[in-house]
């Protein structure tokens, strides 16, 4: 679920309020509980993009659906056009269900989405005061750079994993 204290825009729910509750009925239809309006999987996607604090709950038992909705709507999104995830990264995460490093996988991918979002941030305040004819530049060296900044992120990546197996080898009392 987005996380409501990082509003920084005005549209952004303020970090002691309440997150907003959708209600999922039994007819799939979801319930807005702030607006009074049932809503679609694509206006529950804006509330993510706008970093709107949600959660969604079943109706009649109360449960917690967020995750389940979530995933929704990445399946509709990898279904609808160029999917972000292939079928290897796909098949590896299944694989890791029931894994003894399941947990460790979570946290990982959480960890590195959240890095790459941050790096996506920083660039986009750096080019900001570009002109238009800077911003052609940029655009045309954006492949290079790009491939440098997933360079970097990718041997950040191969270090904590790296830090992580040392500190579990010790844990277990391995000698390497």
């Amino acid at each position: 679920m987005p996380d409501p204290s990082s509003g920084a825009s005005p549209g952004h729910r303020a970090a002691t309020r309440a997150p907003r509750v959708i209600k999922k009925y039994p007819n799939r239809r979801l319930y807005d509980t702030d607006t009074s309006t049932y809503i679609t999987l694509t206006e529950v996607k804006r509330l993510v993009m706008d970093s709107e604090a949600f959660v969604v709950r079943d109706a009649k038992t109360n449960q917690d659906l967020t995750r389940s909705i979530l995933m929704q709507i990445i399946l509709e999104e990898e279904a609808g056009g160029t999917p972000m995830m292939s079928e290897a990264v796909l098949a590896n995460m299944i694989r890791f269900y029931g894994h003894a490093m399941q947990g460790f996988m979570g946290t990982y991918l959480e960890k590195n989405v959240q890095a790459f979002a941050d790096m996506q941030v920083r660039l986009a305040e750096q080019s900001k005061a570009h002109t238009p004819e800077a911003w052609a530049q940029f655009m045309a060296l954006q492949g290079p750079m790009m491939q440098g900044l997933m360079g970097g992120q990718m041997e950040q990546s191969r270090a904590m994993l790296a830090q992580m197996q040392e500190q579990m080898l010790s844990a277990f009392g391995v000698k390497r």
